[in-house]
């Protein structure tokens, strides 16, 4: 799997949640509502410019990789929700055909952009990274970028939700395509602190508190009225057309003043500021892009922050190698082998925001082609960061 760390698969998690027996109704937008996670510990002392480069980087994948999807898919993939009246339903994950073809028309949607990043459906939930299940009642929602695997779920664990029919409205594919854009890496655009919107709090939370949303104040805070790091942001200005952006009806947003009275709706699809930005951190890869790596010899990246080298390693004795970087930079480094016409991920490290250098150990063998991807996030100086195997 395309991981910074190997992880230990956890047992599934499955616990009753207790849920009031709202009834859904169509006057109001069905949200994203995105997973709460323990915030990512950093040191207080770090340089704010290092730190801005490692929170707009830290969730992006690495360029290149391929992202496997999987489907629950057996009538035991499911949970037990627990009413508030006492009475319980047990929920499914799976559905049907029709539904997952909305999903995979938008996993085409983005790559049908010409990333660098590649999807690819898998029959088997252990080879997947992404984990769809389609819980009916509990929202759509995904893990941000890399927090899929970094947050070490268990593969009968769901990685993003859809809990209402995705046939039910030809909108929905932008559902779905805001949900793979958060495992892109990309967060609500509405939250961008450069958008310098000011809600009518209270009417937020009265509106969403109703059906067919129904979510607590905490809910609402975290999805809709807190500000993203400025960190975080992808550029210096706010696109409300952007695929990541919720729509608002009027009464909800106080400022800017325009919006109060005829609220916010995004054009729909991706907006060029989302085919831009995507690409600029997953630029389509060509075979010019990699650079053949030879053992004992130290290579600099000589590549700026966001920046990626792509190497190819075709080893000629079967024997452990080490492999680190040099230099004051925070390095995210990854290694696949090559498997025909796809690359398995093996080993990786990130070193982001410690003073460490990035680095493993991992047995090759001679006679198999391998790639390892190395993407900077910061380098104090760029001319003395260096990658070496050996």
């Amino acid at each position: 799997m395309p991981a910074t760390k190997k992880k230990t698969p956890k047992a599934a998690r499955v616990p009753a949640k207790t849920v009031s027996k709202a009834k859904e109704e169509n006057g109001f937008p069905s949200y994203c509502s995105m997973p709460i996670v323990p915030p990512k510990q950093r040191s207080a002392h770090m340089h704010p410019g290092r730190l801005e480069l490692i929170v707009m980087l830290e969730d992006k994948w690495v360029n290149g990789t391929t992202l496997h999807y999987y489907f629950f898919d057996k009538t035991t993939d499911g949970r037990t929700v627990q009413f508030t009246d006492g009475s319980t339903e047990f929920r499914r994950w799976r559905t049907s055909k029709a539904e997952m073809d909305v999903v995979r028309a938008a996993f085409k949607v983005w790559t049908d952009v010409g990333i660098g990043i590649t999807f690819e459906e898998v029959s088997k939930r252990e080879d997947a990274e992404i984990r769809i299940g389609f819980e009916r009642g509990d929202g759509a929602w995904s893990f941000v970028g890399r927090d899929i695997i970094d947050l070490n779920l268990g593969v009968n664990e769901r990685t993003m939700n859809f809990g209402w029919d995705l046939t039910r409205s030809a909108r929905e594919l932008d559902t779905a395509v805001h949900e793979i854009g958060h495992t892109l890496g990309f967060p609500h655009e509405h939250q961008n602190p450069i958008a310098g919107i000011e809600w009518d709090e209270e009417a937020v939370f009265a509106a969403l508190a109703a059906p067919p949303n129904s979510w607590n104040r905490e809910k609402t805070f975290h999805n809709i009225i807190r500000k993203i790091s400025p960190d975080a942001v992808q550029g210096s200005e706010w696109d409300p057309n952007s695929v990541m952006h919720y729509p608002f009806g009027p009464g909800l947003i106080n400022k800017p003043a325009q919006f109060r009275a005829t609220g916010i709706t995004p054009a729909g699809g991706l907006s060029t500021r989302d085919r831009a930005w995507v690409k600029s951190f997953y630029p389509p890869l060509g075979p010019a892009a990699i650079q053949k790596l030879q053992p004992a010899q130290s290579t600099k990246l000589d590549i700026l922050p966001g920046g990626q080298k792509n190497f190819s390693i075709e080893p000629s004795g079967t024997r452990p190698y080490k492999f680190q970087t040099f230099g004051p930079s925070d390095v995210v480094m990854v290694l696949f082998e090559q498997d025909g016409n796809e690359l398995r991920y093996l080993a990786g490290n990130d070193d982001s925001g410690t003073d460490t250098n990035a680095t493993f150990k991992q047995k090759l063998f001679s006679g198999r082609k391998y790639v390892l991807r190395a993407r900077l996030m910061h380098s104090e100086r760029p001319d003395e960061t260096a990658i070496m195997m050996w």
